[in-house]
């Protein structure tokens, strides 16, 4: 059985984005551990209450790992639209692993060095990917 080739982006993100669940994982439970946070005593929560509280290197982790459920969940959307669509030519592809590779270098400097300024160029470029992708989908919506 042969697999559309835009498939492969899709599983190398949704896998990137267990990786950093995991490093988010093991990074924070000693942070909370070495700031006497009992997660069996906590009720309820918002995402960035730990700001401020835990070590800020852990803290990049999960502020990750939420980027990483935020606008690549467009990226899902639309690389499916362009599989439905039977629109997996080679510069789609191309386009699609490019934004993979961004994310994970974005994932990468925020959960390590945390430079803005880098973190900013790769979202950007990240996100003309993106844009580019729909495009496609809507040319290609519109030549149908």
């Amino acid at each position: 059985m042969t697999h559309d080739p835009l498939l492969g982006p899709i599983v190398a993100l949704v896998a990137w984005s267990i990786v950093m669940l995991c490093w988010m994982v093991v990074t924070r439970m000693p942070a909370l551990k070495k700031v006497g946070i009992d997660l069996s005593t906590i009720v309820g929560g918002k995402p960035g209450a730990l700001d401020g509280v835990v070590d800020d290197k852990a803290q990049w982790k999960a502020h990750n790992y939420i980027h990483l459920m935020e606008q690549p969940t467009l990226f899902y959307a639309i690389v499916f639209a362009l599989i439905l669509m039977g629109q997996s030519f080679p510069l789609n592809v191309g386009l699609a692993w490019t934004y993979v590779g961004l994310r994970i270098a974005h994932s990468i400097v925020q959960a390590t060095w945390n430079r803005i300024l880098v973190r900013f160029i790769l979202f950007a470029l990240s996100t003309l990917c993106l844009l580019a992708l729909t495009l496609h989908a809507a040319i290609g919506l519109l030549h149908s």
